[in-house]
C-alpha cells in the first residue's frame, strides 16, 4: 500500500461528501444482528443463547475466569455480537500512518465502482475519510490493529436511559461467516475485484503480530458477516450495581454514521432482558457471593427499544 504523509493523515475533511460517494460508488448496509447471535441472524432471534452471567474476581480484568460462587468483585453480561453488511458494495477501510512514530492509524473508507466494478487499491486511492482510528491492540487475544467506535452497547432503563455503557475499544473486521441472505451482489470466485477482495478479508487478520505495520485493511463483503463471541476481551456490561428490573441490551453498529451505507435503518438489535437479585432484593449485597437471576424477556432485531413493549 502506498504511504500517505503526515499532513494528508491528519486531515480530516479530505474525500467526497455522503453525496458523491453515493452517487459513484456501490454502498455497503450494515445490519445489527440479535444480540447473543453468533453467526449472524437466525429463523428465531429467541433461540440466540451465546450469552451468559459471569462473575469475576477481579474487575480490571478484560477478560476473567467466570466464578460459579463468589465472594466476586463484578458481575458481567456477557453477549456475542454480530454485524452484518447486506448491502451492494462491500464495507472496505484502509488504514495507514506515515511512519512509527505515531501510534495511530487514520482511516479512510473506500467504494467499490457502480460503472466497472472496480475496488480502490490503497488508502490514498479510498474516497471518504473517516474520524475513527486505528490502535494496535497488545492484549494476548488480540495482537493486531482495531478499529475504534465500529459498534457499541449499552444497557438502557425502559424509558431510554443508559445505565451502563461498554468499555469495547474497537474491532478486526473481516469475513467470519456467510448470511441466509439472497443478495445480487454477494462475491463469487470469478477473479472480480469484489471476489478477490473476499479472499482477502476471508483471511483478514487485521495486522496480527505486526505493531510496526505502516498500513492495514479491514471490511465485511457483500453477504456476509464479523461476529465477536461473548467469550472475548470486553464483549460484556458490568452489572455488578444494577438493581433488579427489566432493561434493554442494545448493540448498535455505525451509530454516529460516520461510515457512508445504503442505509442506517437497522444498524440496531436490542435484547430486552430481567434482572434480578437473590430473595428479590432491589439491588446487589454488599459482598456478591450469587450472581442475580437474567432472563431474556424478548429480542428485537432492527430496534432500539424492546422492553417498553413488554410493559408499556
Amino acid at each position: 500500500m502506498a504511504l500517505v504523509g503526515t499532513a494528508v493523515l491528519v486531515a480530516v475533511s479530505m474525500g467526497p461528501s455522503h453525496a458523491v460517494a453515493e452517487e459513484t460508488g456501490l454502498l455497503p448496509d450494515l445490519r445489527q444482528a440479535p444480540v447473543g447471535c453468533a453467526g449472524g441472524r437466525t429463523a428465531n432471534p429467541a433461540r440466540c443463547v451465546d450469552w451468559d452471567v459471569c462473575m469475576v474476581a477481579d474487575p480490571s480484568a478484560p477478560n476473567g475466569e467466570c466464578l460459579e460462587k463468589g465472594p466476586a468483585g463484578a458481575v458481567r453480561l456477557r453477549f456475542t455480537t454480530s454485524a452484518e453488511n447486506i448491502g451492494d458494495g462491500p464495507l472496505l477501510i484502509y488504514g495507514a500512518r506515515g511512519d512509527t512514530g505515531q501510534p495511530l492509524m487514520a482511516s479512510r473508507q473506500a467504494f467499490q465502482s457502480a460503472v466497472d466494478g472496480s475496488i480502490p487499491a490503497s488508502y490514498e486511492q479510498a474516497q471518504h475519510q473517516l474520524p475513527a482510528t486505528m490502535y494496535f491492540e497488545p492484549a494476548p487475544a488480540h495482537q493486531h490493529w482495531h478499529m475504534l467506535d465500529f459498534e457499541h452497547f449499552q444497557l438502557r432503563t425502559t424509558s431510554g436511559d443508559t445505565v451502563v455503557t461498554d468499555r469495547k475499544n474497537g474491532f478486526c473486521l473481516g469475513d467470519r461467516y456467510r448470511t441466509a441472505d439472497r443478495l445480487a451482489n454477494r462475491p463469487v470466485d470469478d477473479g472480480s475485484p469484489a471476489a478477490e477482495l473476499a479472499k482477502q478479508l476471508r483471511l483478514n487478520r487485521c495486522g496480527h503480530h505486526s505493531p510496526e505495520a505502516l498500513s492495514v485493511v479491514q471490511g465485511i463483503s457483500v453477504g456476509f458477516g464479523d461476529d465477536y463471541l461473548h467469550t472475548v476481551d470486553f464483549q460484556w456490561l458490568d452489572i455488578t450495581g444494577v438493581r433488579s428490573g427489566v432493561y434493554d441490551v442494545v448493540n448498535v453498529v455505525n451509530g454516529d454514521r460516520t461510515l457512508v451505507e445504503k442505509s442506517y435503518a437497522n444498524n440496531s438489535s436490542t435484547m430486552a432482558i430481567s434482572v434480578r437479585w437473590p430473595g428479590d432484593a432491589e439491588g446487589p449485597p454488599a459482598q456478591i457471593v450469587e450472581p442475580p437471576v437474567v432472563r431474556v424477556l424478548r429480542s428485537c432485531p432492527g430496534q432500539e427499544r424492546c422492553a417498553g413493549r413488554i410493559i408499556g
